[in-house]
């Protein structure tokens, strides 16, 4: 009759080795989130200005669901200067924006459609 404490042992460390495998490190859930997190939507706008000395770009944009702005003409950080570069006043473009420390950036300009 050793067999039934046996099968209760295994199926004991069985629950334990499940526990451990859902113990999650919080750095690693974190990381986690941010990957299977939906990418910021891109949002189609026009180029009304550009100032590379300040490194901001004006557009006139549809919605802007990730930040659920409606549309509007505003100023944004150019996240890289580059983008100040690729653009002209009047370019119809495509672009994904944040926001950081209550600036609201340009993080992706492509041409427009």
């Amino acid at each position: 009759m050793k067999a039934i404490p046996f099968l209760a042992a295994s199926g004991l460390l069985s629950l334990a080795l499940s526990a451990v495998a859902q113990t999650v490190d919080p750095a690693t859930a974190a990381t986690a989130a941010a990957a299977s997190a939906p990418a910021a939507a891109f949002a189609t706008g026009e180029v009304r200005r550009i100032d590379k000395a300040a490194g901001k770009i004006t557009l006139r944009h549809g919605e802007i669901a990730n930040l659920q702005m409606p549309p509007m003409t505003m100023v944004f950080v150019a996240s890289d200067p580059a983008f100040l570069d690729r653009a002209k006043v009047g370019d119809k473009v495509r672009f994904r924006a944040d926001q950081q420390g209550g600036a609201y950036r340009v993080i992706e300009l492509l041409p427009g459609d």
